[in-house]
C-alpha cells in the first residue's frame, strides 16, 4: 500500500501539477497578465519541492 502511496506522490501529482504551471507561466506571460504568471511560478515551486515535503513523511 505504502508503494501505491509514493508513486501517486512522487510521479503523478506532480507531473500534473508541473504541466499546468507551465501552462500558466506561458499563458500570463503572453497575456501579460501578472497574477497568472505568478500563480504559475508558485505552482511550479510546489510542484518541485512537493515530492521531497511529502515522502519524507511517508517513507
Amino acid at each position: 500500500m505504502a508503494i501505491i502511496g509514493t508513486t501517486i506522490f512522487s510521479h503523478i501529482l506532480p507531473v500534473i501539477i508541473g504541466f499546468f504551471a507551465i501552462v500558466l507561466v506561458i499563458s500570463g506571460s503572453l497575456e501579460e497578465n501578472n497574477p497568472k504568471l505568478g500563480l504559475g511560478i508558485a505552482l511550479f515551486i510546489i510542484a518541485c519541492a512537493f515530492p521531497y515535503l511529502v515522502l519524507s513523511v511517508l517513507v
